[in-house]
């Protein structure tokens, strides 16, 4: 059970930080944050940590957990190296002659609802789904945490606004493109649109953060 809890913890606080609800210096504490969700110490201090891991938060002594500042730089490096293992997982995904494909499509409805009920929350959770269930259909462990852990280090500053709502609504279509050219095994065509699927965040995120540090350099 703590295991479940533990999950559900990391997901919510995960995606209070990479959205931006919880910006930069916000703290959390494990005694308040287990009080306010309803459950036992353990599994929150065990989601923290591994949010710490992932290089989202730093633990500071005595007092919890401060949500770490971004840089465009990583932003940066974070894009390039997404790019680099998720097309190359693909392209693996596409040559394979026997794959699954219902799940994905399962889960590219599950994409579209979300956007249609205008939850950035559920689009997250569902389009992170989406994409790992893609990768593991590649059949390698380490490649699908490769992309997983790239995935959740990275920063969605912006995902909320009216371009970033514009961008999850031009997504829902690029999940369904993306089950057909895996099922044909066009390799070059999703390459394509996986890197455009991928690369379109790039303003989006880049303008939030640019935004956040004119904010945070006026305030000092």
């Amino acid at each position: 059970m703590d295991g479940n809890l533990r999950e559900q913890v990391l997901q919510q606080v995960r995606s209070e930080i990479i959205s931006g609800e919880s910006a930069p210096g916000v703290m959390y504490s494990v005694p308040s944050l287990a009080a306010t969700l309803g459950v036992s110490t353990t599994p929150v201090r065990e989601a923290l940590l591994e949010l710490a891991r992932m290089g989202l938060i730093e633990p500071l002594r005595n007092r919890g957990f401060k949500v770490v500042e971004p840089s465009l730089a990583q932003l940066r490096d974070l894009f390039d190296m997404r790019e680099l293992v998720e097309l190359y997982a693909a392209e693996i995904v596409a040559l394979k002659r026997k794959k699954d494909l219902g799940p994905l499509r399962i889960l590219a409805n599950d994409v579209e609802r979300a956007v249609g009920a205008g939850s950035v929350a559920d689009y997250l959770a569902t389009d992170r789904r989406f994409h790992q269930a893609l990768t593991e259909l590649a059949d390698n462990e380490l490649l699908t945490e490769t992309v997983m852990t790239l995935r959740d280090k990275m920063r969605l500053y912006g995902i909320g606004s009216e371009q970033g709502l514009e961008r999850q609504r031009e997504s829902v279509g690029e999940h369904y493109r993306i089950i057909e050219l895996v099922e044909i095994g066009d390799a070059d065509s999703l390459r394509g649109l996986l890197r455009n699927h991928i690369r379109s965040w790039q303003p989006i995120f880049t303008e939030a953060l640019l935004q956040l540090a004119r904010a945070s350099a006026k305030a000092r």
